[in-house]
Order: structure tokens, then sequence, then C-alpha cells
């Protein structure tokens, strides 16, 4: 085992990565962290969500200061390589450790938000440290819908500051973040017999970056839902389209890295010179984005199938080409913000039925529930059942925080760089916990971490090791 584990910040995190805790599985990692506090004879609860309150009491000479809140959520993202045959119901996350980034053998890293339920450990462990009251909060399910924050009992939590640690960026304090909202649609689809002068092909669409929806939204990757369907919209020109199944996406936050469709098409279409025509388009398109674009069209396995109506299959996909997704609006509050996006994020294809979902952003409510009606209009075009739903308000920025100030002067005066107080188009927690707890002050930072919630996530180490110094002063000199 690399020697990286040997530190109690390390190790946390390496017994983390070793507990699955997808979205809605954090039953182990809960047990964990209960069991750890146990032995540290810290207190400890649990809440009807299954949230995790633990409360560590002052040191010596400490006593007087007001509790601080340190917060972060129990579940991760789980996503895997095409090729990957990792289960995260029951496998460890392999870590790879390459000079200065630690990250995962093709899959998801679990950073977010791994690393803030270490660097809390870490600290509560650490009898050498100085703090006041401290209260850890441990949410279940924030990727899925902030479910623990929604349902967090503010009558447990005594303290009136919070640090929250899910942000990806060192050095930028976060005092505001989007809200958002998803669309579900549900296609009935009708299967009939092909013609005789019909060819299946398996067609996959993948080798892009995907990420995170709300972090990486501003930087215009290649949605793969998005990019097939046009695929499938340019042959349909030169030939009648017939889906047998379409699949695309894995996660309602993540942007889709890969799709594929089993389509049946005329045996006159030149699939071969359609392939290439369309990848010189869209490698010419995001030349600067994109560098491993992959586009195949092989002849399936399975000719005897049946699919739906080439009518059925053109308001399909006109469906798709017409859902939004990207950065619809640039804020004009803060300058490089997003305002609003959308995130055309999971297609699945049943015996009898196709599923859609879509996900959205947007500092302005008015403004996020206006693009989920336009996803509402565009899946309608296919005849989908739609629900707007999920929904969770913004996080309005306090530009007078004193917490966010005094933590911008401390990061300045530890590393002597200028900090950043902004908002993040990402959801956080904090303003729906500012809501259940009265009176609560919150800011958000982290250490380096680039690509959540997809393959490539990968987090600095140096900048974990900085972030874990600058908890310890935090609580040093906060009640000073």
């Amino acid at each position: 085992m690399n020697s990286l584990f040997n530190k109690p910040l390390w190790k946390y995190f390496k017994q983390l990565s070793d507990i699955p805790r997808e979205s809605g599985n954090e039953s182990g990692v809960r047990q964990f962290i209960l069991s750890w506090a146990k032995e540290h004879d810290l207190e400890a609860l649990v809440d009807k969500a299954g949230n995790v309150i633990v409360k560590a009491p002052a040191t010596a000479g400490m006593e007087h200061v007001e509790p601080l809140a340190l917060q972060g959520h129990m579940d991760m993202v789980c996503v895997r390589g095409e090729n990957s045959s990792h289960d995260f119901t029951k496998d460890p996350i392999s870590l790879v450790v390459d000079g200065d980034i630690l990250s995962a053998d093709d899959t998801t890293l679990g950073a977010d938000n791994g690393i803030a339920v270490a660097l809390i450990m870490d600290l509560l462990s650490d009898r050498s440290a100085s703090h006041g009251p401290l209260e850890a909060i441990f949410t279940v399910e924030e990727e899925t819908g902030l479910t623990g924050a929604f349902e967090l009992d503010g009558s447990l939590i005594d303290s009136r500051r919070m640090l929250n640690i899910d942000s990806e960026e060192e050095g930028i304090f976060f005092i505001g973040c989007a809200g958002g909202n998803e669309v579900d649609g549900k296609l009935r689809i009708e299967r009939q017999p092909l013609s005789d002068h019909s060819v299946v092909y398996d067609v996959e669409l993948s080798g892009l970056l995907g990420g995170h929806s709300g972090g990486e939204i501003h930087t215009q990757r290649g949605n793969a839902i998005k990019l097939l369907t046009r695929f499938l919209y340019s042959i349909s020109e030169q030939s009648p389209v017939r889906i047998v199944s379409i699949q695309g996406g894995t996660k309602r936050n993540v942007i889709p890295s890969s799709c594929r469709a089993t389509v049946a098409v005329s045996d006159s279409l030149q699939m071969k010179d359609a392939v290439s025509s369309f990848v010189q388009i869209i490698s010419n398109e995001y030349r600067t984005i994109e560098k491993s674009i992959s586009l195949t069209a092989d002849r399936s396995e399975k000719q005897d199938v049946k699919a739906m109506s080439s009518e059925d299959s053109k308001t399909l996909i006109s469906a798709l080409m017409l859902a939004p997704h990207g950065v619809q609006r640039m804020s004009g509050n803060i300058k490089g913000l997003v305002e609003t996006s959308a995130n055309l994020a999971i297609i699945s294809t049943g015996e009898d039925t196709i599923s859609l979902v879509s996900s959205h952003r947007s500092e302005i409510a008015s403004a996020r529930d206006a693009i989920a009606q336009i996803t509402a209009l565009a899946f309608q075009v296919a005849n989908a059942e739609t629900v707007i739903g999920n929904s969770y308000p913004a996080w309005t920025p306090n530009p007078e925080s004193p917490l966010a100030r005094f933590c911008a002067r401390s990061y300045k005066e530890m590393t002597g760089k200028d900090a950043e107080i902004t908002a993040i188009h990402a959801g956080l927690e904090c303003g729906i916990i500012n809501d259940r707890v009265k009176g609560m002050d919150s800011v958000s930072f982290g250490p380096d971490i680039w690509d959540a919630h997809s393959i490539k996530e990968r987090v600095s180490i140096s900048s974990t090791e900085r972030m874990a110094a600058f908890l310890r002063r935090l609580c040093t000199i906060i009640g000073q």
C-alpha cells in the first residue's frame, strides 16, 4: 500500500473508498462514522433521514467559543468506464497515486464528497488540534436531490456558523449557488416488424469527457445523447430511421459521455460514409474541447427485431433535437458565472417505454422553471408524459457574510494568496441547511478537485493537505 495512506487524513479516505456509498446506499458509511465516533468518545446522533451529527466538545481554553458546524455529504456519484466491470454495490474503489494527484482506476473517485468526510474525521480525531465546540453534519443523498439537507433535523444543531467542504477549487469561498429541478418524461412505444430491405446497426457515440452538470457545464463539453441524436437526424435525411432502442447517460447530474442506439435503416444507406462525414463535422466543432470522440456503426448480430415506426422514431429524434442542453444564460450579477443551464442527462429504453431525464439549474427560480417548461414541451413533441419535479431553491449570496470574509482573510494570512468570494452554479446544501437552522451563516470551500462525476475525477493531495491545515487554523483563531 502506498505510504500516503499511513497519514490519518488519507487513511480515512482510503477506508471510505472501501465502503459502497452510492446515493441511497449510505448505511455502510454511516455505520463507519458511528463506530469511529464511539472509538474517539464523540457524541453521535442519527436523525430520521439517516444524517449523522457528531459533536466534539471544546478543547481546553476554547470553551468560550461559539459552536461551529463542519458539513459534507456521505454519498458519491458512481460512474465507471465503458469497459469496467466495477460493481459499486460491493467493490472498493481502486485508488491511484501519481505524484500530487489521487484518482481512481476507471471509476469516479468519490473525492466529491469523501474528501470532506475524511477532512472532518481527521480534525475531530486529532487530540493536538485546538477548537471550540464542533458539530460535524454528514448528510445522505446529496447527489440525487439534496434529500439529507431537506430532511435535516435542525433542532439537533446548535451552531449558527457552518463550513461546507463541498467545493472544488482551492482559494475560492462560495456564498451562493444555483437552484435546480428536473423533467422526467415517459414515452409509450409500439414495435413493428422490419421490412425486407432494412439493415439493423448498433451505433455508439463515446469518448466524451462528461463531468459534473453544474461544475463543468460552462466548459461546453459535448453531450453524447445530443450528438448521437444529431447523427440519427442526419442519416434520416437519406433513409427512414427506425429506432429499436437508445440508451445514454448514467446520472441526473452528469453530462452524458456515451450513448448507443440500435436502429434499422434502408439497405441502400452508405453507413460507413455517413459515420465518417459526421465524425469530421463534430470533431471540428469540438476540436478544442473533446479530443477522443468516437462514433461507430456496426451491423447488429440481431437483424430479426421489431422497431418503432419511422414516424414515431422521427418524432422522438425531433424531441431530442429540440431539448435544450448547456448554458442558457450567463449571470448578470457575477461575472463569469452561469445563471441558467440544462443537462439532457439520461435516455433509456424498455420493452414498451422510453424514459427521459433532464436536469436544470439557475440562480433565478423563474428562469429555472422556464427552461424546465421548454424541456417538457420538447419531450411532448414525441408524445411523452412529462413531470417537472425535484425542485430545490438557490442559495442567495450574502456579500456581507462575516464568516466568508473571515475565511478569505485567514486564507491569505496562511498562504499569502488572495482569496475570492463568489457563487457557484453547482448545487450546494448550504442554502437548504440555512433554512433548516435559522440564523445559520455558511460558506463553502474545498481543495482542488477536477472532473467530479466522471471517471477522470482526481484530487490534489497537496491542496487537500493545505485544507486540513486551514481547517485547523480556522478552528484555532475563530474565537479570537
